[in-house]
């Protein structure tokens, strides 16, 4: 089996990048072919036939990380990819995994420990930190324990509100427009009622909303 591993890496903040380079530069049969700057661009400049393992930040600019991963295993199945972020947000790891990452990996791992996930991805396996798969465990029991309908409404006036137009139907930017906010606000409230909800998708939390008679 050839040991030789070819990397893409999509990371927009060049301290950052510098650094995970430098941890790489000590392992040999590890080759870098691509530096993308979101992932719109790592798209762009992706080849199949040379590059074996993904590294790929979470919060990019023009296309984030968890849509660029499920862009390219939908177009390169065979590609690994391993999440390499700041973040550790239960919601965040969850969708990753979904969006067909094999690794997920905190920034401040240690070279080594890097090291060993790129290989046993690359080998089939997957990787996470610990703190990373304890969370995951958790976050899979809590959301697939029946949830709980509550007699008293726990959302705000405005999550409720929000939770009235995704009944409705409508989008997110066509909710912005008729409770005049930004659209990032509106998904930041929906973060909100599934937090609270403990749910991970609108169709739950409409549907637990409805039950309760608050929308």
């Amino acid at each position: 089996m050839n040991n030789n591993i070819s990397i893409a890496i999509a990371e927009d903040n060049p301290l950052a990048l510098k650094s995970i380079l430098k941890k790489l530069s000590g392992f040999e049969n590890l080759s870098v072919l691509i530096k993308a700057g979101n992932g719109s661009v790592l798209l762009d400049e992706f080849r199949n036939e040379q590059v074996n393992i993904v590294l790929m930040d979470i919060e990019m600019p023009v296309m984030d990380g968890i849509r660029a991963a499920k862009q390219l295993k939908e177009r390169y199945p065979d590609v690994k990819v391993i999440m390499l972020t700041t973040f550790d947000d239960d919601d965040k790891i969850f969708n990753a995994i979904l969006g067909g990452a094999s690794g997920y990996l905190l920034k401040d791992e240690k070279a080594d420990n890097i090291y060993r996930a790129i290989v046993d991805v690359n080998n089939g396996g997957a990787a996470m930190s610990a703190g990373i798969a304890l969370k995951t465990l958790n976050y899979i029991k809590r959301n697939t324990e029946k949830p709980k309908t509550e007699t008293e409404n726990s959302l705000s006036q405005r999550e409720t509100e929000i939770l009235i137009e995704l009944k409705n139907g409508l989008g997110y930017k066509q909710i912005a427009d008729r409770l005049s906010i930004s659209e990032g606000t509106v998904r930041k409230h929906i973060e909100n009622i599934y937090r609270k909800l403990h749910v991970n998708n609108k169709v739950s939390a409409v549907n637990i909303a409805t039950e309760n008679k608050w929308v």
